[in-house]
């Protein structure tokens, strides 16, 4: 078994090291870790779920072109909401991106590791050259 680690250690909140690469490739698959709505420098963006999903799918979309996917080769989403009440304004947002390629999803309710509203992990297929 072939297994690839992308990105190296970020920095999160408060300038602190995370232990963890941002996606890792297996057996033709691409394991994206949960992405949060922050910044190249470790700050979270501000305004509430729709910006904060916006960044959130803007960062793994850079993740994922990195290993040569798109959102179209995503096959699960696992999503995280801090409020169940934002549900419809991040599907909005979700579905402008994804659109007719919509993934197998969850989306559940939870308290949050940092102060943000929404975290989003996915699994993509390696496109077969």
């Amino acid at each position: 078994m072939s297994i690839q680690r992308i990105g190296a250690a970020t920095t999160g909140t408060g300038g602190n090291a995370l232990p963890f690469c941002q996606a890792t490739v297996a057996n033709g698959f691409v394991f994206v870790s949960g992405q949060v709505p922050m910044d190249e420098n470790g700050v979270l963006v501000d305004g509430g779920v729709v910006p904060q999903t916006h960044k959130v799918i803007e960062n793994i979309v850079g993740i994922l072109a990195k290993t040569g996917c798109t959102l179209k080769d995503v096959v699960k989403a696992n999503v995280w909401l801090d409020d169940a009440r934002d549900f419809h304004a991040f599907n909005r947002v979700y579905n402008s991106y994804f659109g007719d390629a919509l993934p197998a999803r969850a989306c559940v309710q939870s308290p949050m590791m940092v102060d943000c509203k929404v975290e989003i992990e996915v699994i993509a297929l390696v496109p077969q050259a």
